[in-house]
């Protein structure tokens, strides 16, 4: 073992952390993903799922599990993050990921684990729950999403107007005027367009409207419309996000909340936060009203992000109220 294996080694011992495993996943249709694990190894099962649809998982979010307890795994899904190729939106679907997902428990021999996540990451969650309720010990959502275009049209239009008019207005004046009657799939078709002039400037609009969104205090409010146009490093998530949402998610209508039934006796806490705009509270009331066993903790002061405040805080604990379930 040479010094550069003693050292890894070394942070392994000092950083509860650290990966226990890391490794590209071979799942085919020509994409790899990054699975990585932490915790102890014959701890509580438990898969973590990011958002966007586009994101991927960072550092901090193997902080969501105490290592003491769960052996926990994290994963770029198809496209994004560390998982290659980057950016793919080829025989990249919702039916995919679920498959993704059993192919990575079978790799691991988790015969049950905890579904923990937020916003589209709850989506898939929910998808692969009712698709695999036998699989699943229990679910800690965050800010639940249905996968539906018409939460997502309701909120880059109305609510956008509602709560910050003139966003609103930088957000229609990206695009000509006579998209603008029909603008979150003017904005899909101009994402997904292949020439650079006419997908750059909409993916930072977008990128950059839905972060003011997603946060209770955001630091920007309005769009910086002149440097839409600047070159710089595209961010990836609305590429993924308008290939998923302009499909539907790849979902039949309201498949999540008909097929809810299917959740029954799995345990579920869902944490929403009182001022989320881009999945606000009356969703998780519609998902808790149809899924036996499940309760919603409301996270006041807070809105859509993880780093609202508050919200981590819930999440972990619901982590660990579920774990502790499971084990009674």
């Amino acid at each position: 073992m040479g010094p550069d294996a003693d050292a890894a080694s070394s942070v392994k011992r000092t950083d509860p952390f650290a990966p226990l495993t890391s490794d590209m996943l071979d799942v085919g249709d020509g994409h790899e993903l990054y699975v990585e694990s932490v915790g102890r190894a014959d701890g509580i099962p438990a898969v973590y799922l990011h958002g966007g649809p586009g994101s991927g998982c960072q550092p901090d979010h193997r902080r969501l599990f105490d290592p003491d307890r769960f052996c926990a795994v994290l994963f770029d899904q198809r496209g994004c993050g560390r998982s290659r190729p980057k950016g793919s939106r080829e025989h990249n679907t919702t039916a995919h990921l679920i498959a993704d997902m059993e192919k990575i428990r079978e790799k691991f021999g988790f015969d049950r684990w905890m579904l923990v996540g937020g916003s589209w990451g709850a989506t898939l969650a929910l998808a692969y729950a009712e698709a695999h309720p036998e699989r699943v010990s229990g679910i800690a959502l965050r800010a639940t999403f249905l996968g539906t275009r018409a939460e997502v049209e309701m909120a880059f239009t109305s609510r956008l107007s509602q709560f910050y008019p003139a966003l609103a207005e930088d957000f229609l004046s990206v695009l000509p005027p006579e998209e603008r009657a029909q603008p979150v799939d003017a904005y899909y078709r101009r994402i997904l367009d292949a020439e650079p002039a006419v997908h750059g400037p909409a993916a930072r609009a977008w990128h950059d409207t839905e972060r003011t969104l997603s946060e209770h205090k955001p630091a920007k409010t309005r769009l910086d419309l002149a440097s839409l146009n600047v070159w710089r490093t595209l961010p990836a998530t609305p590429f993924v996000e308008a290939h998923y949402f302009r499909n539907n998610s790849f979902m039949s209508e309201s498949q999540l909340l008909r097929n809810a039934d299917r959740l029954a006796g799995i345990p579920g806490i869902i944490v929403q936060g009182r001022y989320d705009l881009l999945c606000p509270p009356e969703t998780s009331q519609a998902l808790a009203k149809v899924w036996p066993g499940s309760e919603i903790r409301i996270v006041e002061e807070a809105g859509h992000s993880l780093y609202d405040t508050g919200v981590r805080d819930a999440v972990m604990r619901s982590i660990a109220d579920l774990a502790s379930k499971a084990a009674r």
